[in-house]
C-alpha cells in the first residue's frame, strides 16, 4: 500500500484491467458512440484490449473525444504562449477554472498536439462518485482532491496531496494541473485562493518558501470561453448568495453540469500559457519576510497573469455595455453578436428579474472589469 493509493491515478499495469471493468458500462457505450459515431461496438471493444498505458488511452481515445467536443460544440480552440515552454520540462499549470471537465482536457490536448509533457490533473472526489466516472478519471491521469473531510482529516489529506504533486513534478517528470481555487469560478472573478498555495507549500520541508515555489515552475494558465455553456446553471448559487441563503446542490447537479459543459455551445475558446514564475519569487524573497504575505504576493502574481492574458471575447464587452447602458465598447462587437447574446440571456434566465439579469451579465463582464482595474483604467 502506498500512502498515495487513496488519491492517485492508475499505474500503467492497471490500465487494461480497469478499462475492461467499465467497457460494458452503458456510459462507456454512449461515450464511444459520441467519439466514433457509426463504429460497431465490437471494434472499439477489441481496440481496448491493446490499451496498456494511460498514454495509449489518451492518444487513441481521449484526444479523439475532446476533438469531437470541439467540433460539435465550439467554433474552435486557439492558443498562445505554449511555444515558450520547454517540451521536456514538467510544469505546474495553475489555471482559472470555468468548466469541470474541459479546462484540463483542452489543456492536455494542446500539450499532446504540441509535444509537451501532459498533466496529472486534480479533480474533486465529489465529481466522480459513480464508479464509471471514477475509473474514467483515473484512466485519464486525474488524481483526487478529497472533499467533505473533518478539519484534522483535511490537514492530512492536504499534506498527502502536496507530497503527491511534488512527487509528480520532481520524481516522475510529470506536469500537473490544478485550479487556482476550490471549485469553479461562478461570477467571472478569477482569484487564487491562498489555501491552494498553502497546500502546495506543505511539501517544501526546510526549504525557503520562494525557493520551493521556484522548483515547481508555476505557469499561470488563462482559459476563456466566448459562451460559458454552464452560465445559467451557475445562477441558482449566485442568487442564493445574494439572498444570504445556504445553497444545497441537487442530487445529480454535478453530473448535469459536466454534461452541459461538454455538450453546450461555447463558440470560441482560447488558452494562454503565461511566463514561468521565477524572477518574481526573488523579488518576494528580497522584500517580504512573512510567509503568509509571501503567499499573498505569489497569489497576486498568478492573478495578474491570468487576468492580463485572459482573451476578451465580444461577449465580455457586450455584457459590460448592457450593464452600464452604454456603447463604450461597441467597436469590439457587431450588432449581430449583440443580438445573439441578448437572445441567449433571454432564453436562459428571466430577463424581467433585474437581479438575475445583473448577475448573468456581471458573470460575463467581470474579466473585462478586472482587466481594466489591473491596468488602472477607469470604469464607466
Amino acid at each position: 500500500m502506498s500512502k498515495f493509493d487513496e488519491i492517485r491515478y492508475f499505474h500503467d499495469d492497471e490500465v487494461n484491467d480497469a478499462l475492461a471493468e467499465v467497457s460494458r458500462d452503458p456510459m462507456m457505450k454512449a461515450l464511444m458512440n459520441f467519439t466514433f459515431p457509426g463504429t460497431e461496438e465490437q471494434i472499439w471493444l477489441e481496440q481496448f484490449k491493446n490499451i496498456h498505458s494511460i498514454s495509449d488511452f489518451q492518444h487513441h481515445f481521449v484526444a479523439h473525444t475532446v476533438r469531437q467536443i470541439l467540433a460539435k460544440s465550439s467554433d474552435g480552440l486557439t492558443t498562445s504562449g505554449f511555444d515558450r515552454l520547454d517540451k521536456n520540462t514538467p510544469y505546474l499549470f495553475v489555471s482559472n477554472h470555468r468548466d469541470i471537465v474541459l479546462d484540463t482536457s483542452l489543456l492536455n490536448l494542446v500539450l499532446l498536439e504540441s509535444g509537451h509533457i501532459m498533466t496529472a490533473s486534480a479533480i474533486g472526489d465529489n465529481l466522480v462518485k459513480r464508479n464509471f466516472l471514477n475509473v474514467l478519471a483515473k484512466l485519464n491521469r486525474n488524481f483526487l482532491v478529497q472533499r467533505g473531510l473533518s478539519l484534522r482529516d483535511q490537514l492530512r489529506s492536504s499534506q498527502t496531496m502536496s507530497e503527491y504533486i511534488d512527487q509528480q513534478l520532481h520524481h516522475e517528470n510529470r506536469s500537473v494541473w490544478i485550479a487556482q481555487r476550490e471549485g469553479r469560478t461562478k461570477n467571472g472573478n478569477d482569484a487564487t485562493q491562498q489555501g491552494v498555495l498553502k497546500m502546495l507549500a506543505m511539501a517544501a520541508g526546510d526549504q525557503p518558501l520562494t525557493d520551493y515555489f521556484k522548483s515547481l515552475k508555476i505557469v499561470p494558465v488563462s482559459i476563456s470561453y466566448e459562451y460559458d455553456p454552464t452560465d445559467s446553471l451557475k445562477m441558482p448559487q449566485l442568487l442564493a448568495q445574494h439572498r444570504d441563503e445556504e445553497y444545497i446542490k441537487g442530487k445529480n447537479e454535478d453530473f448535469t453540469t459536466m454534461l452541459s459543459g461538454i455538450l453546450g455551445q461555447k463558440k470560441r475558446i482560447h488558452l494562454h500559457a503565461g511566463h514561468v514564475i521565477d524572477k518574481e519569487l526573488d523579488e518576494i524573497a528580497a522584500h517580504i519576510d512573512n510567509k503568509n504575505k509571501q503567499l499573498q504576493a505569489i497569489a497576486q502574481i498568478i492573478d495578474d497573469s491570468i487576468i492580463r492574458n485572459y482573451k476578451l471575447w465580444p461577449t465580455k464587452y457586450i455584457a459590460y455595455d448592457l450593464i452600464h447602458n452604454t456603447n463604450t465598447y461597441a467597436s469590439q462587437y457587431t450588432e449581430q453578436e449583440k443580438q445573439l447574446f441578448i437572445r441567449r440571456l433571454e432564453m436562459r434566465i428571466d430577463p424581467k428579474d433585474p437581479v438575475s439579469r445583473e448577475y448573468f451579465l456581471t458573470m460575463y463582464a467581470n474579466p473585462l472589469i478586472n482587466k481594466l482595474k489591473s491596468e488602472g483604467k477607469p470604469l464607466v
